[in-house]
């Protein structure tokens, strides 16, 4: 299938919310960068929410970044969950360097937190070890708040101890294949958009780098001026006209190119 022509957009910052936390690791190299910036480069991924508020689905760090650096308004794709264009799923994580018993204990430690052998799709989290084991992760199951409040404690576990990996395979046996140091294999349960949406609306944040959206048909290199979204003088309306204009010279100038395949990138 061929993706449109991807909707681009400048939005006021307060219009955007985020529906998981942003990694303070990531966003410290990247406020660096951005301050020195002259093009923005990627531009997040949001889904309207209604009454023009909109919720990020992939570019959080960008976007509190550009927040941190007193930003007013940012450049973003817009992709709705109805368009056909936007896969939502997950990812797991893949926990290495590190001692198992320690990883076990200090989840344990967690108040409210119950762990159990076997399989439970009703669990939080399910945990493969290397060995064979499987766990189950217990916890609020009717509270929002509660429930990712204590998702973003378990992860923070081994993300601040360990060496955490985010993958989108099944097989068990390709992952340790791939990843000789792992022991643990975390899983995720599968999300939907109302999940999404609440999460942001609510202010209930899923840990980072779980909620997994493929977008087809995303805008990447776009190289738009920084200092056209740093203006402050520049009204809203004539930014997005620029932008528009912007957009209309890279199509007469064929400057924009679509490619249909699936990609690996081993520059990261």
């Amino acid at each position: 299938m061929s993706a449109p022509t991807p909707t681009l957009k400048i939005l006021p910052v307060e219009c955007i919310y985020p529906h998981e936390e942003h990694d303070f690791q990531r966003s410290i190299p990247l406020k660096a960068r951005l301050q020195q910036a002259e093009f923005w480069t990627n531009p997040p991924i949001v889904a309207p929410m209604g009454n023009d508020e909109y919720v990020i689905l992939d570019g959080a760090n960008r976007y509190h970044t550009a927040c941190s650096l007193g930003f007013h308004h940012i450049l973003v794709q817009i992709a709705s969950y109805d368009s056909g264009l936007v896969d939502l799923g997950v990812w797991q994580h893949v926990v290495s360097h590190w001692q198992r018993v320690y990883l076990i204990e200090r989840l344990q430690a967690l108040p409210g937190l119950r762990i159990e052998q076997g399989w439970n799709v009703h669990g939080i989290a399910q945990i493969l070890l290397r060995d064979g084991v499987a766990l189950w992760i217990d916890g609020p199951r009717d509270d929002l708040h509660a429930r990712n409040a204590l998702l973003r404690q378990v992860v923070a576990v081994y993300r601040d101890h360990a060496k955490l990996d985010r993958v989108a395979l099944d097989d068990p046996a390709e992952v340790w294949r791939l990843y000789p140091d792992g022991f643990a294999l975390f899983r995720f349960p599968n999300y939907r958009p109302p999940d999404i949406f609440a999460a942001a609306q609510q202010k209930a944040f899923l840990p980072s780098g779980i909620s997994r959206h493929i977008i087809q048909g995303r805008a990447l290199r776009l190289n738009y001026p920084m200092s056209l979204l740093r203006d402050t003088h520049m009204s809203l309306e004539s930014k997005n006209q620029h932008l528009h204009n912007w957009l209309l010279r890279k199509v007469e100038e064929r400057a924009m190119r679509y490619y249909a395949e699936s990609t690996y990138q081993f520059d990261e």
